[in-house]
């Protein structure tokens, strides 16, 4: 047992946090023309700078890539301007921001893809979910299994995005690899049935992931470069009958690429914790760099492992919606607002940036 708290702060790369509590990605869909992050992005942003770290909304690194109407993209200069105006703001504030890295794979629908296309995925196994699309929840559309020769394009988007964010002002960025999404989809069986170097074993269902984080760790550099996974998470319809094997490979081959921080939903994002059995100490002892524990944290439990040594960082999601001083009124042992469920996706600013902070609290 340890005597730290979440509030003392912590040396992450090159950075030197405030506090140990990281505002966890939370898409919104927000962005404007051009899928571009607006004004009002820089201002709800900049209200939850004193997390420790802020990593952003998932951001597409093509249209490919992109699965849920009105998310922004890091592949365009424009882009990159409008991010700008973010991190801009963010430092103003004393905070720091990395940008997550995404390409949603199956979980799109063709009224998002370039020309009315069908999405990419390992394979073409549809996914048992929905996406944002017109407004409304809809089934994903059937996709299509990327040819052998398209992979290094894909590799090369991560990377490209990553050079961008940093153009962009961003601190780092982080690979999504989570929750059902394209390296997800790579590395669980149930999605990917491939016969070649992509798929069948371990380490081949691996590849991909651990191709594009050596990309961008390469561009960026490892110290400025996190990874997100979810090794027993069913987000997005995604199934793995060797889940423990594959993600003990997964975080011993990043430990060796000496990556900033591993990033772990923890049991059923956004879910309960115990969904499925997994040994999620195991990962951290594999990986000597910081580990950033997710899902279902509070105050308390986020102590008690800190204590305990089995977590660096604690990523809070949903309470920095409606509480973007949250850190300010954990630390006070305030009570949290709860967010209106009906303002989470679209819209301008309401349920955005208009959630009030405590009484008597410095903005």
């Amino acid at each position: 047992m340890t005597n730290k708290t979440l509030f003392e702060p912590y040396v992450l790369g090159a950075l030197t946090l405030s506090n140990r509590i990281v505002m966890a990605p939370l898409t919104r869909n927000r962005a404007g023309g051009g899928f571009v992050p607006g004004d009002l992005a820089g201002e709800y942003y900049a209200q939850r700078a004193s997390a420790g770290l802020i990593i952003s909304e998932a951001t597409q690194i093509s249209r490919q890539g992109q699965g849920y109407q009105d998310t922004p993209g890091i592949y365009s200069q424009a882009q990159i301007d409008g991010w700008r105006k973010v991190t801009n703001a963010v430092h103003a504030k004393g905070g720091h921001i990395f940008l997550q890295l995404w390409h949603v794979g199956r979980v799109s629908h063709v009224d998002l893809q370039p020309n009315g296309q069908a999405p990419v995925a390992p394979s073409a196994v549809k996914a048992e979910t929905k996406t944002f699309v017109n407004n409304a929840f809809v089934d994903v559309s059937v996709p299509r299994a990327l040819e052998l020769n398209e992979i290094a394009g894909i590799v090369d988007d991560f990377r490209r995005g990553a050079a961008n964010a940093i153009a962009a002002g961003f601190d780092g960025v982080e690979v999504h690899g989570a929750n059902g999404y394209l390296l997800d989809q790579f590395s669980k069986d149930g999605a990917n049935t491939r016969i070649d170097a992509y798929g069948g074993s371990i380490e081949n269902r691996a590849r991909l992931t651990l191709e594009v984080t050596a990309a961008v760790a390469g561009e960026v550099g490892a110290d400025r470069t996190g990874v997100r996974i979810s090794p027993v998470s069913p987000a997005n319809g995604v199934s793995a009958t060797d889940p423990q094997a594959q993600f003990n490979y997964i975080v011993e081959k990043l430990d060796q690429l000496d990556i900033a921080y591993l990033h772990v939903v923890e049991g059923a994002t956004g879910g309960p914790r115990d969904n499925a059995s997994f040994d999620f100490a195991a990962l951290r002892r594999k990986f000597k760099n910081t580990y950033l524990a997710n899902n279902g944290y509070d105050l308390d439990l986020a102590t008690a492992r800190l204590k305990q040594g089995q977590a660096d960082l604690f990523a809070f999601g949903r309470p920095f919606i409606a509480n973007p001083d949250l850190v300010e009124r954990l630390k006070a042992g305030a009570p949290l607002a709860s967010f209106n469920p009906a303002t989470l996706y679209g819209g301008g600013s309401a349920g955005y940036t208009d959630y009030p902070i405590m009484a008597g609290a410095a903005r």
